[in-house]
């Protein structure tokens, strides 16, 4: 069954509009009589609130609302129940929403923002891991244990735990020719889209619409309804254009805020972040990190055990950050083969912005670290690192840390074919090196729908609540449909985005639209062309089960001459029977783990699926500053058969872009009372187009049965998983030793070159 080939080109139908300018964002969208609002924010870290009045805030003429935690019902949310949409008594971080406003304009909102009375006490602020879990730390939360959570590990500022336990380390060490440890810290970091994001609300009677730009449509809908106690058919959720995510529109937070606003000023209301709230405020920034490994080998490179401790920096609030313990404590062991582990991750309550879903979250520290520690391991046994991980990963049929025996799998291919695509083991100029990364996530199946129809002119339309923000859905979903009705994909219209058309779907976060969406559209492709069939084999006088479609026809297999249009069978069936289809992928289950004890684990303890990468990075140094220039990029990776390779392609470019700035200028510095430093883009450095280097992208395509459609998985998250390793590892080469700090900007290079640091 033919599916995008490179040699064809599929323009994505959201690109004209996005090229030229034409298409409509968040910020784009004017409705009559709107109105402008703005949040206050705490800009304290931590404090009780003695005084709050908005009194002189509503007579400030032209506005038209002021609300604060009295105005709306008191409902806690998020992945742990620890927060509520204005702060009431006490304020945890900066970015808080303490009120808001709604006015005819910004100078107004602004006036009326000045007016509002807050007095404040401060509070001891928390924002050292270590010393947040020590016996006697003030408490973040001091009614933790009243907040709802499912299979959450908790205590104190713990706000989640996650152990696993497999085999006996102690024994594993006891057998070990020698023990290496190591210890890295990584701060936080962003993901900084270029769009900041934008909510419009409109009521009409007791309904509302919202305009937002969400990566989770249905989550911002459910949301709404909690926290403002609205039934679900009284809440609608539309998505424009959006100006990128990378996890960080994921969730729920501002669009209750937004439409409380409309309903008391019984005006639309929209909100567009500035540059420095789109850092300081929302609730999922990628969490900083403190990993130790602690690992036996032989001397001949077998590992014999490990122990990993990880601490993460939960922030003032659990957003979807209860899982990330375990993501954490499963890369940290990644995707070797050994049989003692033991492995603990705390999420810890600090007085820092809340932690969420940033790309891959947990997984680019982590694997910095391990790989890092790998390359270590390596050399304590005199061994290329290449080789020792070929001896070292796990392979098809063998058993990865969890107990998990994995089907045929790539990863040894991305292994050979990273290194192969670089110029790994020949000579290099003295300021040259090259450093090699493997790395894993998971696939997340998960619940989704689609319908496809067929119109009377033999055109198809896609009805999806997957969401578009560069997960190339635009793109794959109509190939897939196309490939099981036998048309091309410009013949299939999409219409997503919106929570009172499609059925349901998770949203852009997981990497999961098109293996959960991608499923349930081929399911509802392949009831209509079930329809197609049996009205082509009345026409042909044929049996349904020889009937073939392809190239816009129906045909009796084996004689192509004796067909019928798509188009005439449409209108056929417009004239009685519909071509209609629905879909809803059933998931595929979670594998188990065997042979593992876990803590905390949230039902992830076997992954679905995993993906496998390996990247091989060419850098130069510059000994006398510091400063590190990516020169070349190999990546490769296995995320099962590619359907769009156009697509994939784009995503590892993007993934590595993305990693090559985590690695060497992305991160949030604090002040010692936890506010941020650096909240714009002129502090916190990006990379740019004339930073990016060639990237050279492989695909091990193994067919990966029970997952995405045509054997395929994932492939968003996982090239933002190894990059930062694999310059971390060349860099070593040239400094002698690893910077024991992510990012590894110029200043901590330069410092490790003369034995200083701040590891």
């Amino acid at each position: 069954m033919p599916l995008l080939t490179e040699s064809k080109v599929f323009i994505r139908p959201d690109g004209p509009d996005k090229v030229t300018g034409s298409g409509r964002y968040v910020a784009d969208i004017t409705l009559t009589g709107m109105l402008t609002a703005k949040f206050l924010y705490a800009g304290i870290s931590h404090a009780e609130i003695i005084r709050l009045d908005v009194s002189a805030a509503r007579r400030v003429p032209g506005v038209l609302a002021v609300l604060t935690h009295e105005d709306v019902p008191e409902r806690r949310f998020g992945s742990i129940a620890d927060r509520t949409l204005f702060a009431k008594d006490v304020v945890r971080f900066e970015g808080e929403v303490v009120a808001a406003v709604a006015a005819i304009d910004a100078e107004a909102a602004q006036k009326a923002l000045d007016a509002v009375v807050v007095e404040y006490k401060p509070l001891q602020v928390v924002t050292d891991l270590e010393e947040a879990i020590a016996d006697g730390a003030p408490l973040v939360h001091e009614g933790w244990a009243d907040y709802e959570a499912a299979n959450v590990e908790r205590n104190g500022n713990v706000a989640s735990f996650t152990s696993m336990t497999r085999g006996d380390v102690e024994k594993g060490m006891a057998q070990a020719d020698h023990v290496v440890f190591g210890r890295y810290v990584a701060d936080a970091t962003h993901a900084a889209p270029i769009e900041p994001r934008g909510v419009l609300a409109q009521w009409e009677g007791d309904r509302v619409t919202i305009w937002s730009s969400t990566q989770v449509p249905f989550q911002a809908r459910d949301g709404v309804c909690e926290t403002l106690d609205l039934p679900t058919n009284r809440v609608r959720i539309i998505v424009p254009h959006m100006g990128g995510g990378f996890g960080g529109k994921c969730g729920f937070h501002y669009e209750a805020h937004v439409a409380a606003l409309a309903r008391v000023a019984r005006r639309p209301v929209r909100l567009v972040f500035s540059r420095r709230e789109e850092f300081i405020a929302p609730d999922r920034r990628r969490e900083g990190m403190i990993i130790e490994i602690t690992t036996g080998l032989k001397s001949d490179g077998t590992l014999t055990a490990r122990r990993v401790r990880v601490l993460l920096d939960n922030g003032a609030y659990s957003a979807d950050s209860s899982f990330f313990p375990h993501m954490a404590a499963m890369h940290t062991l990644g995707p070797y083969k050994i049989d003692n582990i033991h492995a603990e991750a705390f999420s810890i309550y600090t007085n820092h912005q809340p932690s969420g879903s940033v790309r891959a979250p947990t997984a680019p520290q982590t694997c910095w670290a391990l790989e890092s520690h790998t390359d270590e391991l390596a050399a304590v046994v005199g061994m290329d690192p290449v080789a020792f991980r070929q001896q070292n990963c796990i392979d098809t049929g063998e058993t990865g840390v969890a107990g998990q025996v994995y089907d045929e799998i790539g990863l040894q291919e991305c292994i050979r074919e990273a290194v192969s695509g670089i110029d790994y083991g020949q000579d290099l100029e003295d300021d040259e090196a090259i450093g090699v990364a493997v790395g894993w996530w998971p696939s997340f199946p998960g619940a989704s729908g689609a319908f496809v129809k067929i119109d009377r002119d033999g055109k198809g339309v896609i009805t999806t609540g997957a969401q578009e923000c560069g997960t190339g859905s635009v793109m794959t979903l109509p190939i897939l449909a196309a490939a099981e009705l036998g048309m091309e994909p410009e013949d299939f219209e999409l219409v997503y985005q919106d929570t009172s058309v499609a059925p349901y779907d998770e949203g852009a976060t997981g990497s999961q639209t098109i293996l959960n969406n991608g499923r349930a559209t081929v399911e509802a492709a392949r009831q209509i062309a079930v329809q197609l069939k049996n009205l082509a084999a009345k026409k042909l006088e044929a049996s349904p089960d020889d009937i073939v479609l392809a190239d816009g026809r129906a045909h009796v297999a084996g004689s192509p001459e004796s067909a019928v249009s798509i188009v005439e069978l449409a209108g056929v069936a417009a004239g009685g029977e519909l071509l209609l289809g629905k879909g809803s992928g059933t998931p595929p289950e979670y594998p188990s783990a065997v042979g593992v004890a876990c803590v905390g684990d949230q039902g992830l303890s076997g992954w679905a699926g995993p993906q496998f990468s390996c990247h091989a990075v060419k850098i130069r140094l510059d000994r006398e500053t510091g400063v590190v220039r990516v020169l070349d990029v190999s990546a490769a990776h296995d995320s099962g058969v590619i359907i769009n390779p156009i697509g994939a392609s784009g995503q590892v470019e993007g993934g590595v872009m993305m990693g090559i700035g985590q690695a060497l200028t992305e991160g949030t510095v604090y002040d010692e009372d936890g506010a941020q430093k650096n909240p714009a883009f002129l502090d916190y450095k990006l990379q740019t187009m004339a930073d990016a280097p060639p990237i050279r992208v492989h695909f091990a395509e193994v067919h990966t049965p029970n997952m995405g459609p045509h054997g395929s998985k994932p492939i968003a998250e996982a090239p933002n998983v190894a990059t930062a390793a694999a310059i971390s590892n060349a860099i070593t080469k040239l400094t002698g030793q690893p910077v024991p700090r992510l990012p590894m900007t110029a200043q901590r290079v330069w410092e490790t070159m003369r034995g200083g640091g701040d590891g």
